[in-house]
């Protein structure tokens, strides 16, 4: 069995997405995979160089005004120098995101993350948990409570810090890192299969 390796190049303005962030993380090594964590806002050559070396490689960053915030913007258009080589083509990849919104628009950003997958011919992996919360008897502590598919969406309050991002949503991010993993662990062993 192979042990991937997954970067999560995310950033967090005010430490929500950091928490997700960790708890992505956490499912990857819990998955008993390798995660490094780098945030894009003080991205250095060497980190860029371990994204190159990912197997995979997860996307973070809160939404504001319906996107992806402007410095994770910033990382995207200077990865181009990596699509102009192909260095992350055929990696996996996947996305989490934050508002203080149940919704927040926060689907326009994992599609913001799913074309800048598409752009560098990555392959998507959605979050794979069926929706919570969405019967009588449900709760708003269940897994993907806020029912996205794209990817691990989360809610904080707008008036608390990092304390306030709900742990349904904590966990959902650390469930959407151990299938990463295992859809890494997947994609690894058919290319085994395929040089045999």
């Amino acid at each position: 069995m192979t042990t991937p390796v997954v970067s999560i190049a995310y950033h967090s303005g005010f430490g929500h997405t950091s928490v997700l962030a960790e708890a992505v993380r956490d499912g990857v090594t819990t998955a008993g995979a390798t995660a490094h964590l780098i945030n894009v806002e003080e991205i250095s050559e060497e980190q860029w160089s371990l994204l190159d070396a990912s197997d995979a490689i997860v996307f973070g960053s809160p939404t504001y005004m319906g996107t992806a915030s402007a410095v994770f913007h910033a990382f995207a258009e200077t990865s181009s120098k990596r699509w102009f080589n192909q260095a992350w083509k055929d990696k996996i990849a996947a996305g989490f995101t934050i508002s203080a919104g149940k919704s927040g628009d926060k689907l326009n950003t994992l599609q913001y993350f799913t074309v800048l997958a598409a752009q560098h011919h990555m392959h998507w992996v959605g979050l794979g948990l069926m929706p919570g919360w969405n019967t009588s008897t449900a709760s708003e502590n269940d897994l993907n409570r806020l029912g996205f598919f794209l990817g691990a969406a989360a809610q904080g309050n707008q008036d608390q810090g990092a304390e306030g991002v709900h742990k349904a949503d904590i966990a959902t991010a650390a469930e959407l890192g151990k299938r990463v993993v295992e859809v890494a662990r997947v994609y690894a062993a058919g290319r085994t299969a395929l040089a045999a």
